[in-house]
């Protein structure tokens, strides 16, 4: 399978701050590829702001981000054989995507879990009803302690899947359940959220392009 790590480079230079991050986000991007090699999932969780970079990297996985992802001739023949009007539509439109879900954007399980077992148990039990062994869990936690993310690594490491950390230079409780740790260099909340979104970006471009022509 291709490997082209030319924009671990770019985000290196674009944020010179994150080099002593390479090796981490190498071991990550591998991570990654293993799932997906295998026809794993990828699911992401977080608690405020890490919720959202938890649900937008899950985002650029399950459609094009930089590259086009078109259907091949033979999936958009069969979508127009299946209905000429609407295969047709479906045909030009759809892409390709590789199969992510966040865990802080299914309401109605979150709410319910909240409710009946404990608000801190929700992508815990989720990834225990959903993970399988050769999936990924991707944690956001600024200072790497939030409950329900340690909850959510501990049923990853019982469900077999392997789990990559983003948190801050403190690297917390995160640092010691993940597989692989990345520590944006600042213990600010804030500070951690700005160096997260190019680093899940950096592994999103660099998966799309292990997959996906350009």
């Amino acid at each position: 399978m291709h490997e082209d790590l030319s924009n671990l480079e770019l985000l290196i230079r674009r944020y010179p701050d994150l080099r002593p991050c390479r090796g981490a986000i190498v071991d990550a991007y591998h991570i990654l590829a293993d799932c997906y090699d295998h026809g794993g999932c990828v699911f992401t969780c977080g608690n405020g702001g890490s919720a959202a970079d938890a649900e937008h990297m899950a985002g650029e996985l399950l459609k094009g981000f930089i590259c086009k992802r078109p259907l091949s001739d033979e999936d958009r023949s069969a979508l127009i054989r299946q209905d000429a009007d609407d295969g047709a539509y479906l045909a030009e439109r759809l892409q390709y995507g590789l199969r992510a879900l966040c865990l802080m954007s299914q309401l109605s399980i979150s709410t319910a879990v909240g409710n009946d077992q404990g608000g801190d148990l929700g992508p815990a039990q989720q990834l225990f009803s959903l993970g399988q062994p050769g999936d990924v869990l991707v944690a956001f936690s600024t200072s790497g302690n939030a409950k329900n993310v340690a909850y959510a690594c501990q049923v990853a490491k019982y469900r077999g899947l392997k789990t990559i950390g983003m948190t801050g230079s403190g690297g917390g409780r995160l640092a010691e359940l993940a597989d692989v740790c990345i520590k944006a260099p600042s213990s600010q909340t804030y500070v951690v959220q700005e160096y997260h979104l190019p680093i899940y970006h950096c592994l999103c471009i660099l998966i799309e392009a292990r997959y996906f022509k350009k």
